[in-house]
């Protein structure tokens, strides 16, 4: 089975910028994702249509095509409580805060007693960035998956 729209996709892969690993999912469970449902890059899943279980490919993906250029401007003030992930923050360290499109990643960039300056760039934006996939699987999704949006099962989504 090729990968089409509403596949389920099982898949191994690594991420690095230049020289530098930045995630391998080798030593674990492959990573599962629904195609066609906005769960991945853009540029990833339009590589990775067509191909089957078995193939591999190696994709060099720039920063408007990944997460972004980094935007110098993007430093945003927060109050400490806020920030999520330690006790004791410095600049440099990366927290969590919640916003209305979710959970997001922040940097650390200035500390204050009540306040603390993030800067609120995606961790890899600016980075040209090379992916290595290795299709593990290929099936049809079942409705329900295709009525969440996601793939279910290990590597996917988990209901609780």
């Amino acid at each position: 089975m090729i990968i089409t729209q509403d596949s389920v996709v099982q898949l191994h892969y690594r991420v690095s910028e230049a020289q530098d690993l930045i995630e391998d999912s080798a030593s674990g469970e492959p990573m599962l994702y629904l195609h066609g449902h906005q769960n991945m890059l853009p540029a990833i899943e339009q590589a990775l249509a067509g191909k089957a279980a078995g193939d591999e490919l190696t994709l060099v993906v720039a920063p408007k095509d990944a997460y972004g250029e980094r935007d110098e401007n993007a430093i945003q003030s927060v109050q400490v409580k806020h920030l999520k992930g330690a006790k004791k923050w410095a600049p440099g360290m990366t927290a969590i805060i919640e916003t209305e499109q979710g959970p997001r990643q922040v940097k650390i960039v200035k500390m204050g007693m009540f306040k603390a300056d993030v800067d609120v760039n995606h961790p890899l934006a600016g980075k040209t960035l090379t992916f290595e996939l290795k299709v593990v699987s290929v099936r049809a999704a079942s409705a329900e998956e295709v009525a969440h949006g996601h793939a279910h099962g290990v590597g996917g989504h988990h209901h609780h």
